[in-house]
């Protein structure tokens, strides 16, 4: 094991028993950082496998959950660094003198003999991964606005002048969009979805649905929900009408932050944990059921619309593998009807 700094004191731990908070000697030897957040990934039987380290100032760390690590006794930000917490579960190291490494020398001993297996720290990424947005070719096959944003929703109020909805939403939209506001972009996809699903009105509701769909990911997960609900949307409004192509250029600008991390371990990590989310997808059967127990018609209709949504989402992905495309086609007309209705 690396020689600590003789400064600080350290106490030796297994790593399966990190947790954020902790401030963990780096493989160097000579510098320590906290850690923000620990994953634990299993293996095939269960046991744990693998320590994730994720560190306050960016990185990762990958240990074996059965190696020994050194943790600081107090982290670097500490303004009293020798008091030393209770820490029952590791065993304290003093620090070590100029006396002890010279006697070490001398006695010829090989530390490598002994050490514990080494903590892999992996090359991090040289910035964060470039913004992504959708190729010419790709923005080709969606018409482009007749008009400003603002015509486009005026338009859309016009053809609906009696349903609520749309001129609710439209009365907020005309007044200026912001593409950088996030309760602006939930507005146009509510209103596309309002359009599609209540009015059946798929022409107006992909015109609509187009002014967020080549907006490129921007790295803000609130702003892009609203982005991914309409492409979602427009994926199977295009189904429907057998656009198919430009149905699978909205699919893969749904994906398009699937593609964006550099660093090839994390992007297994976020595939695994994508695919596990799509296999248990949250369709809100409580809610709705308790809003049936309850005669609250206008409850069980919100609800409803939430698990579409979700069922749309899926879809855009072609199934999972719980539930396959030919079966979302079926829930998903069955939620129209019942929303419609």
């Amino acid at each position: 094991m690396t020689h600590p700094p003789a400064s600080r004191n350290y106490i030796e731990q297994q790593a399966g028993s990190l947790q954020g908070g902790d401030h963990l000697l780096l493989p160097d030897g000579d510098r320590s950082a906290e850690i923000e957040r620990v994953d634990v990934e299993t293996d095939d039987f269960g046991s744990p496998a693998m320590v994730l380290a994720t560190l306050t100032g960016g990185g990762m760390l990958r240990i074996a959950a059965a190696s020994t690590v050194l943790l600081t006794v107090a982290g670097p930000d500490v303004d009293t660094p020798d008091a030393v917490p209770p820490l029952p579960s590791g065993r304290l190291l003093p620090p070590e003198d100029s006396a002890d490494e010279d006697s070490a020398e001398e006695s010829g001993e090989d530390d490598s003999a002994a050490a514990a297996p080494a903590v892999v720290v992996p090359p991090l990424p040289a910035g964060p991964p470039a913004v992504s947005g959708p190729s010419d070719q790709d923005l080709a096959l969606i018409p482009a606005p007749d008009g400003t944003p603002e015509s486009v929703v005026e338009a859309v109020a016009e053809a609906h002048p009696r349903a609520e909805g749309v001129l609710l939403l439209s009365e907020r939209l005309t007044k200026g969009i912001n593409t950088k506001s996030g309760s602006c972009l939930k507005d146009l996809s509510d209103l596309a979805h309002e359009l599609f699903i209540i009015l059946k009105d798929a022409e107006n509701a992909l015109a609509v649905a187009d002014l967020l769909n080549v907006l490129p990911f921007d790295g803000n997960p609130g702003r892009w929900a609203s982005v991914e609900a309409s492409l979602a949307l427009s994926s199977y409004i295009c189904r429907q009408l057998g656009q198919e192509e430009r149905a699978a250029v909205y699919e893969r600008f749904l994906r398009t932050p699937e593609a964006m991390e550099t660093d090839p371990f994390k992007a297994r990590i976020s595939a695994k944990v994508r695919q596990r989310s799509l296999n248990e997808p949250n369709l809100y059967d409580k809610e709705i059921f308790r809003s049936i127990d309850n005669s609250n018609p206008a409850a069980e209709r919100d609800w409803r619309l939430l698990r579409l949504q979700s069922l749309l989402f899926l879809r855009a992905h072609g199934g999972s593998e719980t539930i396959g495309a030919r079966e979302l086609e079926r829930r998903i007309g069955n939620e129209l009807e019942s929303v419609r209705s």
